[in-house]
């Protein structure tokens, strides 16, 4: 999905923000909190309007050019698509992202310490991350003979996270299909296949797209298909999934957030260093194990930050 945002301000005659969101429904909470404590509160030093794209990537250039078009102040971006439109829209205008993949091969900045240019934000270096769930996975089902990692084609990292992953494969010595699927339709094809090859266990992409309402559709598929599969965000696991690893957003969406108040008090993007995640979360759902017919290690279960009963 995506959205944007429109902030009034004291510090301006007029002050637009917006956020082109991407499944992070809740990044808005915790953006306000930090504005509020920065001194920025809704409703009378800010005014926030939200726009959706419905997940329709495609829409975000034009949506972008749009945006720039106005007395906009700052642009939130909270996807790779959504940053890469508004970093192809303006020069000038302040970009704050949230995404994943190697941002700067991505070309929205220069570098992580010294950006440079209009954009700077938080890394969630999932392609980091994918190899760490691969293993997560493969100690948790340790008698699974194949493995397959789902991905969206439409993400502009989706080749890089790829390839770290089917390194880390092969240095584990799993095979490793590859499947694609940008839409429902394709989401339901791809565990129809993964049923005909009897794949053992699934790696989900952490990716906006397989967020709600897909994050339902993949959870009950793993379920039907009785596929053990390990997501990237702690809701998967918490909505029946089997389990899930990945960046904590709370924290993650305050980083936007806190960037987000010092860029509208007048700090420069060039100036503000990429920030990246300090936190992970390992969830497992043993619900979810006991009615795949796994047994969960207690040294798996000790490495868990929830277990979930």
């Amino acid at each position: 999905m995506a959205g944007e945002d429109t902030i009034q301000s004291d510090h301006f005659r007029r002050r637009d923000f917006i956020a082109l969101i991407g499944g992070a429904a809740a990044w808005p909470l915790a953006a306000h909190a930090i504005l509020t404590d920065i001194g920025f509160i809704e409703g009378q030093s800010v005014t926030i309007d939200y726009r959706w794209a419905e997940g329709r990537f495609d829409l975000l250039p034009a949506m972008a050019v749009e945006i720039v078009r106005r007395p906009v102040a700052l642009i939130v971006a909270l996807s790779p698509p959504a940053a890469l439109a508004a970093k192809a829209a303006t020069t000038t205008i302040p970009i704050v992202f949230h995404c994943g993949g190697d941002v700067i091969r991505m070309g929205l900045v220069a570098s992580l310490n010294r950006p440079g240019g209009n954009a700077t934000g938080v890394n969630l270096f999932t392609q980091a991350v994918e190899p760490k769930k691969l293993d997560l996975l493969s100690k948790l089902v340790p008698t699974a003979a194949t493995f397959a990692y789902l991905m969206n084609p439409n993400n502009p990292g989706a080749d890089a996270t790829t390839n770290e992953i089917r390194e880390a494969a092969r240095q584990l010595g799993r095979p490793l299909d590859i499947i694609g699927a940008g839409t429902a339709s394709e989401i339901d094809a791809a565990f129809e296949r993964l049923a005909e090859r009897r794949t053992s266990a699934l790696v989900v992409m952490a990716d906006q797209y397989f967020d709600e309402p897909r994050r339902a559709q993949l959870v009950a598929l793993a379920a039907r298909h009785a596929i053990p599969t390990i997501y990237g965000q702690r809701d998967y696991a918490i909505d029946g999934g089997l389990i899930s690893y990945g960046t904590d957003l709370a924290e993650t969406h305050r980083q936007v957030g806190s960037y987000t108040g010092r860029i509208l008090k007048g700090a420069k993007p060039e100036d503000l260093p990429v920030l990246r995640p300090t936190k992970f979360e390992l969830l497992i759902n043993l619900k979810a194990a006991k009615a795949l017919g796994l047994s969960i290690s207690d040294n798996m279960l000790t490495l868990a930050d929830e277990v979930i009963e």
